[in-house]
Parts: C-alpha cells; structure tokens; sequence
C-alpha cells in the first residue's frame, strides 16, 4: 500500500511510505525502543505513549525470548519482510524457547506483526508531517472490508495540526486498523485527494465511552498518537542516516546499547528467514549474476567480544561493523570452490547455494577467529573465522572494508574431517 503526501514547493514529495519498504523515520522509531526491552504478562501493562520507548510481547518475560522476538519485528519493519517469513521466525523462536503462548497461532502472528509495522509507520509519518511543517492533517480511512462506523465518518476531514482531536484519534485506532493521515500545506488540498476540507467533526466526538475508557471508535489503549513524544528525537535520528538501502537498518543500530545490540544481532542470525534469504540471495548471484543483485547482503553485526578480538589480532578498530556478503564474492567461490572433483582433491566438498544458510551459525559462533593477512588484490585486512558443523570444517575469510563498515566475505571452504 503505496502512498504520497502532498508535494512540497519544490515539488518533491515530503512523506512517503510503503508498508513493506521501510523509511528512515519509521526505522528511527522502533530502534530507538530497542534500547527497552520490557518483560510483560499482559498486553496492557505497557500504556499508550509508554510503546513509544520500550518494546514488548505480551507475556514474553524472559530477556533471550523477548530479544529474539524483538530482532523479528526489526527485521521484518527494517528489511519490509512478509508476514509469512516472520510466522517462520516465530514458529523457532517458540520451539526454541518452548514458549506457552495465548492465543490461535495465525492470530497471534498477524497481530504482532501488524501492529509494530502499523504503529512504526505512523509515528514514522508523524515525525515527517511535524518536520515538514504541514499546517493541516487529513484523516483516510484504511479500505477495510469490516469498516467501523466512526473511521468512516472521520474519513476525507480535515483539521489543524494543532487540533486535539489527533492528541486521541491519530491513527491507528485499534486493533488491525489501517487509517492514516494526509498533510496538507492548504485544506483545500483536500480535494484533489478525495477529501473534504468542509467536513465538521461529528457532534461529540470526544465524548468517552465507559467501557473503553476512549473517545467513540477508539480501541482500549489505542487513543494517542503513535510517535507523538520522540518525534523529535526520531527526526534526529533519521537526519544521521546515510540515504542508500544497505545501510538503512545498520546505522539506527548504532544508537542501541551494546549489551543489547549484541543480543538482537545474534538473535538476528538466528531467524530461520535470514538464512533463508541468504539461501535464495546466493542462488539468485549464481543464477542471474552479481550485476543483477544487491551487492551486499548482511548477516548482522558483530558483537563487541568479536570487535573486540578483531581489534587485539589486527590493530583495526571494527565496533559496530557487520559481516556481509558480497555477490562478487559469492561468484569467486563458486569459481575457485564449486567443483566437486577438485575440491575433493583438496578434501574438501564443492560449495553450493544452500551452504550459505548456514553462515549465520558461523558468525554467531566461530571457534576461532584470526588474523589472515592482507587480501593479494586489495591489501585491505583479512580474517578468518572458523567452526566445525558435524563432520566439517567451515572456514570463512572476510576482508575489512573500513568505509562500508563491514566484514565482507572474501571466500569459502569446507574441509571434510577425515
């Protein structure tokens, strides 16, 4: 669901945004929480503006459980991953972790997975309509097929920023609504748009149904507006943001304490969908060639113990890089270590697209980790990381590449135990 605020004088857009292609102030939002991990038995534990700071799943307690689920939603809000690959994150993290949940699988999944995607979003989008100035806010409603009778009569009205009627009603407004809000330089903008700057806001409209404790049509614990106390901190933060996609999710991580970007960058290696990716990633460079891919493809941060080694082996100071891989890479591999016959000359076997699924395990934890020299071509550091995985030897070399802030990989072997 694609959609575009009014331009700007310049005629540039000042808000966009895809549901499943994230945006900066979307990404500054939820990695600013991440830092506020907050263990809960109950949904309502956490009020309202209190999601802004702090990250929660209902009755998730333990510290590793909750880190995992939170490297979910990351990854899914960051990276704009389906619903689908995160109910496959979610079915391991709960095996896992034998996790007792409440709840229907398929119900429990899409909520957490829409509301963190719908409420980043929107307070994403509050930061930018703030940032931009825009004077007056338009209210759309969602296109559900089950519309509640109040998001409808709200929809297509416009009024001032400033009106306290987005203090309750900014959306979303409950459980699985999709509203949003348009901002306008003129209220007669509305109208090019399919609002109606005319529209006068229902009689008692803020008027507090007993049973809710929210105006009319708002969802219990849903009347405030998403974002509304960090929104300038999250224009702060998006401001930092290097404008290309690859680096997009890494620089917010920047900001997340280390203990705790140390436990989301190994629960991230963890997801069944990031090796899944790194599968289809691979095969993809194989199959179409690197020209025809995304250069890199990243496999998370290392942690401070391996910054830290990094640093004592070579001198390098390499905190807050990530080890990614390279599709140039990926296709000298497949060059120098794809064929059976002379890597079984080696001892060792020929390397395929699904090996790259597991180098996730790898780089969350290598036996060992040393100092491998200088690359031939480039000069630059190299190092090698090294695990043993049943009956082999896995044996990665990645060159530190100081201006992308990134170990990225260099080869990859696998020698038979004999």
């Amino acid at each position: 669901m694609r959609e575009t605020a009014v331009a700007d004088a310049a005629g540039q857009p000042v808000t966009r945004g895809v549901l499943r292609e994230p945006f900066n102030q979307q990404v500054a939002f939820f990695r600013q929480k991440l830092g506020n991990l907050i263990p809960t038995e109950r949904w309502d534990q956490v009020w309202k503006g209190q999601h802004d700071r702090g990250f929660m799943v209902a009755g998730a307690m333990k510290a590793d459980l909750l880190s995992d689920f939170a490297a979910a939603v990351d990854r899914s809000i960051t990276e704009g991953k389906s619903l689908e690959a995160f109910r496959k994150d979610f079915d391991d993290i709960v095996k896992r972790h034998g996790w007792d949940y409440t709840g229907e699988r398929n119900w429990r999944t899409r909520t957490i997975y829409t509301t963190n995607m719908r409420t980043s979003y929107a307070a994403g989008r509050l930061a930018q309509l703030r940032e931009g100035g825009f004077s007056h806010y338009m209210y759309r409603h969602g296109g559900s097929l089950e519309p509640r009778p109040e998001h409808l009569a709200w929809d297509g009205m416009v009024l001032p920023a400033n009106h306290p009627f987005w203090e309750t009603h900014y959306p979303p407004n409950g459980w699985g609504c999709s509203c949003r809000v348009v901002g306008l330089r003129n209220p007669e903008d509305a109208r090019s748009l399919g609002g109606d700057p005319d529209r006068q806001l229902p009689e008692g409209w803020d008027a507090i149904d007993a049973v809710t404790g929210e105006p009319d049509g708002i969802g219990k614990g849903w009347g405030y507006a998403p974002g509304d106390t960090v929104s300038e901190a999250v224009q702060q933060m998006a401001a930092k943001t290097v404008q290309w996609e690859y680096t997009l999710a890494k620089a917010f991580m920047q900001n997340v304490p280390e203990t705790v970007r140390d436990a989301l960058s190994q629960s991230y290696r963890q997801l069944p969908s990031v090796a899944d990716d790194l599968r289809r990633y691979a095969q993809r460079v194989l199959t179409d060639g690197a020209a025809n891919v995304p250069q890199y493809r990243t496999l998370g941060l290392l942690t401070t113990a391996q910054a830290g080694q990094i640093n004592t082996l070579t001198g390098l100071n390499v905190s807050g890089f990530d080890v990614a891989v390279d599709a140039h890479a990926v296709r000298h591999i497949q060059r120098r270590h794809g064929n059976d016959v002379t890597e079984a000359a080696r001892g060792q076997r020929a390397i395929t697209a699904a090996d790259y699924a597991r180098l996730p395990q790898v780089i969350n934890e290598p036996e060992v980790i040393e100092d491998a020299g200088l690359s031939n071509k480039s000069r630059r550091q190299l190092v090698r990381l090294i695990k043993q995985l049943g009956d082999e030897r896995w044996v990665v070399v990645a060159e530190v590449r100081g201006g992308r802030l990134m170990l990225a990989l260099e080869t990859l072997y696998i020698v038979k135990s004999r």
